[in-house]
């Protein structure tokens, strides 16, 4: 089973928080997520004091700098984005890179040398791909190095989920797989019943299309697994 620090993932809600990290934390963690995800890109404080704060509460940490195309906020260099994820890599658990990124290896190679576990992501705001090209993400992400494959989709119909579901499902690896706006809004409860090990979640404010906030997850998540 993955890990995340000292946690063994299994259906484990991921707050995503940004500005404000430290009271946005105690509040994730007051909330029962399981995991922090800190986004440098939509930071305005000093990241690394951010991160010292947090590591105070004891939950593992996902650390994350998204890029633009993306999906994210950074507005400096590719370079910059790149020196700043390693930099802070000795303060978090877990690193998220983009399966796109021109540096990924480099990010991989440093996270893998420090221990850290490796998530590959990929996100399309537009359209859910078909199984083939999905499952071929998947591949490719774990070929690059990653001990968990992360595949955020945009859903035009019920028949999309369906299909991201079905990926989920079949996949004999570690992932996480999100289905994202209003088609996709169930998925962030159901696709962990299908496999997926992470889901995340919002404490003041979604950072992603679909999300629900972190008690919210952790409730309907708790009614799913009494009812099994």
């Amino acid at each position: 089973m993955v890990r995340i620090g000292s946690l063994k993932l299994n259906k484990s809600i991921v707050a995503s928080i940004g500005k404000a990290p430290v009271d946005s934390a105690i509040k994730a963690k007051k909330l029962e997520a399981d995991l922090i995800e800190l986004r440098i890109d939509l930071m305005e404080t000093d990241a690394r004091q951010a991160l010292a704060g947090l590591k105070n509460l004891g939950l593992p940490i996902i650390l994350t700098n998204r890029m633009k195309q993306e999906g994210g906020a950074w507005d400096g260099s590719e370079d910059e984005r790149i020196r700043t994820l390693i930099s802070l890599m000795p303060l978090a658990d877990a690193v998220d890179i983009e399966l796109c990124a021109e540096e990924r290896d480099a990010v991989v190679k440093k996270a893998k040398s420090a221990g850290k576990t490796v998530i590959i992501s990929t996100h399309d705001f537009q359209k859910t791909p078909e199984f083939e090209v999905m499952t071929g993400i998947i591949r490719e992400s774990f070929e690059a190095g990653a001990d968990i494959a992360k595949i955020a989709v945009m859903p035009q119909s019920f028949e999309d989920v369906l299909r991201l579901f079905e990926v989920t499902l079949h996949s004999k690896e570690p992932v996480c797989t999100i289905a994202m706006g209003s088609f996709g809004r169930h998925s962030r409860v159901i696709a962990p019943i299908y496999g997926s090990v992470l889901t995340y979640g919002y404490v003041d404010k979604s950072t992603a299309p679909g999300q629900l906030r972190v008690d919210e997850l952790k409730s309907i998540l708790k009614l799913l697994d009494a009812l099994a």
